[in-house]
């Protein structure tokens, strides 16, 4: 079994962001599972005083989270040209883990006009030594749509290429 980790980085309760990847879980080829990443509004705030032999225990979990996943899905609004805080924050945790090294990562933007936020994304990731499936990943124009997740998955104009995303990213991870 293929476990993927989705990581939204919209803290609202309905979220383009949170629908296409609840989507996910419909749309992964047969033997691989999606589970939500839910924590990103309780982080403490990154310290590095804090990031020791006892981080907090929310960042234990996560940390935790992540190094069970085979691969991680990221969806993540732009936010005044950037990275929301919450989402920058929760990969400030990250850096210093031995869990993300070379965790490979499927982006997804949600919105044809947020054009910095992959980039962005991409920069801080491939810092972080993420592997970065670039091939897998995709932008949906989903802005100013009223779809859910399965709106989103049944939709041929998003389902489709979302599946065939998926697919790619998994191929690519079970290829390693």
């Amino acid at each position: 079994m293929t476990k993927l980790l989705a990581m939204s980085g919209s803290l609202r309760a309905v979220s383009m962001n949170k629908s296409v990847l609840e989507a996910c879980s419909q749309l992964v080829p047969a033997g691989v599972s999606v589970s939500l990443y839910a924590g990103l509004a309780g982080l403490p705030p990154f310290n590095p005083d804090l990031d020791g032999d006892n981080p907090p225990k929310k960042i234990v979990a996560l940390r935790k989270q992540v190094g069970a996943a085979d691969g991680l899905i990221i969806s993540c609004p732009e936010y005044a040209h950037g990275i929301p805080g919450s989402f920058k924050n929760m990969l400030d945790w990250l850096v210093s883990c031995i869990e993300f090294p070379g965790k490979p990562v499927l982006l997804i933007n949600t919105s044809p006009h947020s054009e910095r936020i992959t980039p962005l994304l991409m920069e801080v990731l491939m810092t972080m030594s993420a592997h970065v499936v670039t091939s897998a990943s995709l932008t949906l124009p989903l802005k100013g749509k009223k779809l859910d997740a399965d709106g989103i998955a049944k939709s041929a104009e998003f389902g489709a290429p979302l599946r065939a995303g998926l697919a790619s990213f998994v191929d690519g991870i079970n290829a390693v």
